[in-house]
């Protein structure tokens, strides 16, 4: 496990004083669940259904398939399933369903969930994944049943990426930006909460368990839940 040299490491006591916080937002893939299925569903297996169903070879598949998924990369049509269903004549969501026994849970992610239910006012998931692609994970993991709101972005039309998706939220569920703290993998997405004025934010060091660990850049990070339980 890599940690950049480059990221400041504050020691565990240090990141987050409970006493500050009344709401907590949580990021699902990278943060939750490990982003190692993501990047392998679709890095290798999309590309490899592409593949079979429009009969070419996998490399002519993946130069055909990435570049269109470069393009939307940080739009909301990046995270959605029906999207790249049309886009890719796949079936996205069966896709997911029946390579959902390869989703995971992070380290400690049960444990950390069970004891915010009672240190915090409010949790909330906060996630760009598509809402069929939620229902499916949530039935592999059982995740569902501990957060107050599911709340996702494809029911607003833009991603976390942009900060209007934090003014719309806002005003549908009400929340103290001053007293929430929100964990998410993507430093794009920490900044934009950032500018919006979330004032506790986190990065995860290791979103994908089969890959080094990433650099935060100015955000304070974390391997695992139990750095930041008492």
């Amino acid at each position: 496990m890599t940690i950049p040299t480059n990221s400041p490491v504050k020691s565990p006591s240090a990141l987050i004083d409970w006493s500050d916080i009344d709401t907590v937002l949580l990021d699902m893939d990278g943060v939750l669940l490990d982003l190692r299925y993501d990047n392998w569903f679709w890095r290798d297996h999309v590309p490899a259904c592409y593949a079979a169903r429009h009969d070419v070879t996998l490399e002519e598949a993946k130069s055909m398939v990435y570049p269109k998924m470069r393009a939307v990369r940080g739009t909301i049509d990046w995270y959605c399933a029906d999207y790249w269903s049309d886009t890719l004549d796949l079936d996205i969501v069966q896709m997911k369903s029946n390579s959902a026994h390869l989703v995971s849970l992070r380290p400690q992610v049960e444990d950390f969930l069970v004891w915010l239910r009672k240190v915090v006012d409010a949790l909330h998931l906060v996630t760009n994944a598509h809402r069929k692609t939620i229902e499916v994970k949530f039935a592999q993991t059982g995740l569902g049943g501990y957060f107050d709101e599911i709340i996702c972005a494809h029911d607003y039309g833009v991603p976390k990426e942009d900060t209007s998706f934090w003014v719309e939220i806002r005003r549908r569920h009400e929340f103290d930006p001053s007293r929430t703290l929100f964990i998410d993998d993507n430093p794009d997405v920490l900044r934009s909460a950032r500018e919006f004025g979330v004032s506790h934010l986190l990065g995860v060091r290791q979103p994908d368990s089969g890959a080094a660990g990433e650099d935060c850049l100015e955000f304070d990070a974390i391997h695992s839940f139990e750095e930041i339980m008492p």
